[in-house]
Parts: structure tokens; C-alpha cells; sequence
């Protein structure tokens, strides 16, 4: 820390809010370029935000000393996305007790039962798939997503319903940067995925469903803050939906997966060869290249100076995921498609921030980014070497103002047939 204080960069202006709704992933990155800084002063909702870029500013992000993220999260996205109590909003020992509880569940075994039980799930579209004239993969990858978070994590699901909720796990999801109509679809959405698995939990709790006891829905029906009381009801409903939604959400990358095959063939032919470690390079390069969660926030514990910088107690502070991920300093040619950069990568944990910074058991980094990497390579694996299908004509662009983004067409596929034939 430096004792000698400097003027942050300043953005003119009363209020960028609509700036920030109308320029997307690239808010943070305009202003950093615009000011030639990695620290950027602007005006958010009414309220000062001092926007940061780069691996220093991620590292400090994550200092627990210095941020806490209990009440960061705008209701609006409280009340669509991440749901109230949850996990995302505790600091402290309260947030390491909460976490272990999701990272108990990460265990190699579980980790490659969701594996095969995802590509159980994948096989079983093919039939269908060959009776139609074509299949959105969105869609598909979403609902694949849903039946597999659900088996997995112990969660009875009607086959009637499966539709239905897939889609409200991504009704959930595509809320974070929307307004009117978005929204509230979302905000619904989530009140009903709520009803639902509250109705589970009480059932594990009064023991007429009785799920395996490594499950999510038994751990977290049991699971017990550091004053030895269960969860409430609502609070457990909450994390068990913050381990089945992020799986659906997963559906995103994979879209993104099969547009990286689809407009840079000579990197399939690597995948096609059957080599395991390129295919992880090509997904981890995928989480790095497309734009999923553009930004992060948290507010300053006290005042103090960083770079000679000074930051105020309760300042929010947003951390600029999409532009660490593409920042000239830490990435060569940043902005090309290149998985062969993580051959030998040994990069720090803040310089690639796809998923949060940090440390997973001390910090803030999502608990299940390891689920994301293996169910994005086995879902690869089967549109690699279990499918055969043509990409017509279509709307594959994607905007960058749109949070979160994803290709227009939603990626359609036709001509599917089953590589076994």
C-alpha cells in the first residue's frame, strides 16, 4: 500500500447506468481503454463505483481484508439470479462454512458421476434428434444440463416437467442484465423453481424422500451453520438451486463450444484426433475467449490506498471479468482464438478470472468450476466423435451489449445423424 495519494480517473457524467445496460461486456474495457487506466472512477445506480482491470486489481479483489460482499448484489439480481441468503452474499467464516459445504460435494467420484451421467444424457437425444429436421442446441444443451444437475444431485424430477424447468433455470440466468419483460421472467421463474425445490427439501427433512446421502439435496437438506441450526427452509432451497442452476447454465459454454468448431475447423481436426489434454485446452481457451460473466462487485471493508489510489469504506468496486480474460498485458494476442496458449500454462489464479479469482476453500472462486471444465470436454467429446450434423445457414453472432450474450440463432444443427451408424 502507498502512502501517497493520486486522483483517481474520473468518467464524466451524472450516471452511466444506461451506459453500462447499452455497451455490455465491454463497459469497463471502453473506459479502461478511454482512460488508459486499469482504475476508472464512474457513477452506477446513483452511487460512486470504482471500476478495476488486471491481474493486481483481481488479486485485490479477493483480499478478504479489504471486501466484503454481504449485501453487493442489487435486489433485482437477488430476486433473479443468485436468490436471497445465499452463499455469493456471506463473508467471513460464515461464507468458508457455507462454501465447504459445496466444495464436500466436488469429490472425484461425484465429479466423474456427473461426467458419465451427462454423457448418458447427451446419447439419449440422438433418436429424437434423427426424426427431426433440425434441433436448436441451445435448447437441447440446457434441458441435457438440467436432467443431469437433477440426477445428479439427487433431485426427483417429472419427465412432464423437465422442459419446464430447464427453462426456468435459464429464464434465471439470462435475467442478470435484463430489464421489463427479461426480468420479470426470470424473477417468476425463480419464484417457482423456489416453490418446487423448497417441496423438496421438506420432504428429505421428514424423510419421505431420501436421497443418497453424497447428494446435494441430502447434504444441503442437512447441512448446519456454525451455530449447529439447520438451514431455514428458503435458505437451503436457495443453494441447492446454486448447484443446479449454474450446471444449466453450463449450456452457454457449451453453445460457444460448437460455434469454436464450427468457425475454427482446423482446431476441430486437433480435437478429433482424440488427444484429452487438447481437448481442455480448447475449453478452457472457449471460457476465456467468449463472454459469460462480464462483471464482479464488492464493497470496501475500510478506507484505504492501493497504487496510491485511495478507496473509501462501503465504495462499490467492480472487477472486470470479461476484460482480464482479454487484457493485452496477460494474454498474448488476446482477442484470437488460440487454444495452444494453455499448453503449459501456469498463469496466477487472477490473471484468468472466468469463474472468479482466488483460491476455491479460502476465497470467492466458484466452487464448481471444476463441474463447468468436465462437463464442458464431455460434452465436446460427444459432438465430436457421437454425432455427425450439418450447421445451416444462420444467424451466428453474438452481441456484446447483451448480458449474458449468446449466439443469435441459439446455434441450429440439422442433418443429425449418430456416428455409430
Amino acid at each position: 500500500m502507498s502512502s501517497t495519494t493520486k486522483q483517481l480517473p474520473k468518467e464524466k457524467g451524472i450516471d452511466h447506468t444506461l451506459a453500462l445496460l447499452n455497451e455490455g461486456y465491454r463497459f469497463v474495457l471502453n473506459r479502461r481503454e478511454k482512460k488508459d487506466s486499469d482504475i476508472v472512477q464512474t457513477r452506477l445506480l446513483g452511487q460512486k463505483v470504482i471500476l478495476i482491470s488486471g491481474e493486481d486489481a483481481a488479486e485485490l479483489f479477493y483480499d478478504e481484508d479489504l471486501f466484503k460482499r454481504k449485501n453487493v448484489a442489487p435486489k433485482r439480481v437477488e430476486k433473479s439470479l443468485f436468490g436471497e441468503n445465499g452463499v455469493q452474499g456471506l463473508d467471513d467464516e460464515e461464507h468458508k462454512h457455507r462454501k465447504l459445504m459445496f466444495l464436500s460435494l466436488m469429490t472425484p467420484e461425484r465429479l466423474k458421476d456427473i461426467e458419465k451421467i451427462t454423457m448418458k444424457h447427451w446419447k439419449a437425444k440422438l433418436p429424437d434428434w434423427k426424426m427431426k429436421n433440425q434441433v436448436v442446441l441451445f435448447d437441447e444443451a440446457e434441458e441435457v444440463m438440467c436432467r443431469s444437475a437433477c440426477e445428479w444431485a439427487g433431485v426427483p424430477i417429472e419427465e412432464e416437467m423437465v422442459e419446464q424447468r430447464a427453462q426456468e433455470f435459464g429464464f434465471m440466468i439470462d435475467a442478470f442484465g435484463g430489464v421489463g419483460e427479461r426480468y420479470q421472467r426470470g424473477k417468476k421463474a425463480r419464484q417457482s423453481s423456489e416453490k418446487w425445490i423448497e417441496g423438496i427439501i421438506k420432504q428429505i427433512r421428514s424423510k419421505k424422500l431420501q436421497p443418497p446421502e453424497n447428494t446435494a439435496a441430502y447434504v444441503i437438506a442437512n447441512h448446519r451453520d456454525r451455530k449447529g441450526k439447520l438451514l431455514n427452509t428458503h435458505t437451503a432451497a436457495v443453494e441447492l438451486i446454486n448447484i443446479l442452476r449454474p450446471i444449466v447454465a453450463i449450456g452457454r459454454y457449451v453453445v460457444f463450444g460448437a460455434l469454436a468448431m464450427h468457425d475454427y475447423p482446423e482446431e476441430t481436426e486437433k480435437l478429433r484426433a482424440g488427444d484429452g489434454n487438447y481437448n481442455r485446452m480448447f475449453v478452457q481457451e472457449i471460457r476465456r475467449y467468449y463472454p459469460f460473466t462480464p462483471l464482479l462487485g464488492a464493497n470496501a471493508r475500510k478506507d484505504f490506498t492501493w497504487k496510491g489510489y485511495p478507496f473509501k469504506k462501503n465504495t462499490l468496486v467492480m472487477l472486470d471479468v470479461y476484460g482480464i480474460n482479454h487484457h493485452p498485458d496477460l494474454w498474448d494476442r488476446p482477442n484470437e482464438f488460440r487454444p495452444e496458449r494453455f499448453k503449459e500454462w501456469e498463469g496466477s489464479p487472477f490473471a484468468f478470472v472466468p469463474q472468479g479469482g482466488g483460491d476455491h476453500y479460502m476465497g470467492h472462486r466458484c466452487a464448481g468450476e471444476w463441474i463447468t471444465i468436465m462437463l464442458m470436454q464431455v460434452s465436446l467429446e460427444f459432438l465430436i466423435n457421437h454425432v455427425e450434423y450439418e450447421v445451416p445457414e444462420q444467424e451466428l453472432e453474438y452481441s456484446m451489449e447483451r448480458m449474458p450474450t449468446i449466439p443469435k440463432s441459439r446455434f441450429i444443427m440439422n442433418q443429425i445423424q449418430s456416428t455409430a451408424e
